[in-house]
């Protein structure tokens, strides 16, 4: 076979896991902005949610987190007779708020009898600012039934709700549901009390605090602060992993900030919001184990996780680092490039425009070798040669070390030479061009 016939036959196989990925995925459908809300399945009954929105403005999303797998421990009850209380950082303010919900690594249907949300009175506490506190409903009904590998959109409730400030998100389940579809390295403490204490604003009983995010995939707002929402998608280096934990220093976290100041103070850039669909350890090509597969390959999660949130704009892809590391041989750079293209091909369907980022240096890491280096400067190369993508933020040239290019600089580096530290996350987002947020998709890259 020709190499040429090979990388057809990749892009053929590329093309069907996306496809397969998608049906298998059965959940809200991507927003086109509308103040309507609908959800999946649901429980009869129970009083109708008269909190409507009511004013003007657009669904964007204010925050989301990519479901990543089956929570250990939580295999056979899951977190029945508890109260989680999810904390999440918004990106832009609203009116209104709905949030998606998913049950997509649950082997039972998952039952939410009481489910709120209320602006934190504070950073790192599970209290409310007491007259925030808002019960969700879902088709107008206070509970819910997920069934296992679906999700479900909230309806609209009135809430003003700041950007750059902390929601709090609880849910209750009152019977077995496991394993719970979590979200780990959140860089974020959240909360889980006995009982159902959905609507305890005092947070006193939220004694339990968790690293991670369940359930909660998504919180999106009316705005009119915001024309649409930027996607970033990519692996450890986009969650944030060695970020400051509640201080929202990701560098997607920095992008949101340095966006909204640069609309405030009359710059000629897009309004939009920011949202980040990280994964630790996510690759392009290769998913984890289980049915569904943990931390789904790239190619098989865009779907989900970019093409289905709401309003998208653009979208950032940082991925490929971990197809190199990972791969147990040497992985091959034309079927990374090959796999980063697809992802464009499918967002370019969409009319959305994709911004994509060099692969950062991690000489010093224990998966460093000399070959594997000259497989991250060719993916480089193509990526700014202008092959792959709409536009490049050249992560590599900002953040290595000018005496050593396969390195970290030492002050950008976490201290385990793959990860930024916090003041890396920061240099990369004030070397992303606000500029190139502009604009459409090309008709033809």
């Amino acid at each position: 076979m020709t190499k040429r016939h090979g990388y057809a036959l990749l892009s053929a196989i590329i093309a069907l896991i996306v496809a397969v990925s998608a049906a298998i995925y059965v959940g809200v459908a991507s927003d086109d902005g509308s103040t309507t809300s609908k959800s999946t399945t649901t429980k009869e009954g129970g009083p109708r949610n008269r909190a409507a929105p009511a004013s003007t403005g657009i669904w964007v999303g204010a925050w989301s987190a990519s479901p990543v797998g089956a929570e250990p421990g939580t295999e056979v009850e899951g977190l029945a007779g508890r109260s989680v209380r999810n904390v999440v950082h918004t990106g832009v303010g609203g009116t209104s708020a709905r949030i998606t919900l998913s049950n997509l690594y649950g082997q039972s249907a998952l039952t939410i009898t009481h489910a709120t949300i209320a602006v934190a009175a504070g950073t790192g506490t599970a209290a409310a600012v007491a007259d925030t506190m808002r019960r969700l409903t879902f088709a107008g009904n206070t509970t819910v039934v997920v069934p296992p590998g679906q999700q479900v959109l909230s309806d609209a409730v009135r809430l003003a709700i700041p950007a750059d400030s902390d929601v709090l998100v609880t849910t209750y389940s009152p019977t077995p549901s496991g394993p719970v579809t979590y979200h780990p390295h959140a860089r974020q403490t959240s909360y889980v009390a006995e009982g159902d204490l959905a609507e305890d604003a005092t947070g006193v009983a939220y004694t339990e605090q968790v690293g991670s995010w369940r359930y909660l995939t998504a919180l999106d707002v009316i705005s009119n602060e915001s024309d649409g929402t930027v996607v970033v998608f990519g692996d450890s280096l986009t969650d944030g992993i060695t970020s400051t934990p509640n201080a929202n220093r990701r560098w997607t976290d920095v992008l949101s900030r340095r966006l909204r100041a640069a609309v405030a103070a009359g710059q000629d850039v897009p309004r939009y919001s920011v949202v980040n669909q990280g994964i630790s350890g996510n690759q392009i090509l290769a998913s984890g184990s289980g049915r569904p597969a943990n931390n789904e390959a790239g190619v098989g999660r865009f779907h989900r996780d970019v093409l289905s949130r709401t309003n998208v704009k653009v979208v950032v892809i940082d991925l490929g680092v971990n197809d190199i590391l990972r791969n147990p041989n040497l992985a091959d750079p034309h079927r990374i490039l090959e796999g980063l293209r697809t992802l464009v091909r499918h967002a370019h369907a969409r009319g959305i425009k994709v911004i994509g980022a060099t692969l950062m240096p991690f000489q010093g890491h224990r998966g460093y070798t000399d070959a594997r280096e000259i497989v991250r400067q060719r993916i480089n190369a193509e990526i700014r040669a202008g092959r792959v993508f709409d536009a490049v933020v050249d992560f590599d040239a900002a953040v290595r070390d000018p005496y050593n290019p396969r390195r970290f600089r030492p002050d950008y580096d976490s201290g385990d030479h793959l990860h930024p530290s916090d003041k890396g996350y920061e240099r990369m987002a004030q070397t992303f061009e606000l500029g190139d947020l502009k604009g459409a998709a090309p008709a033809e890259l």
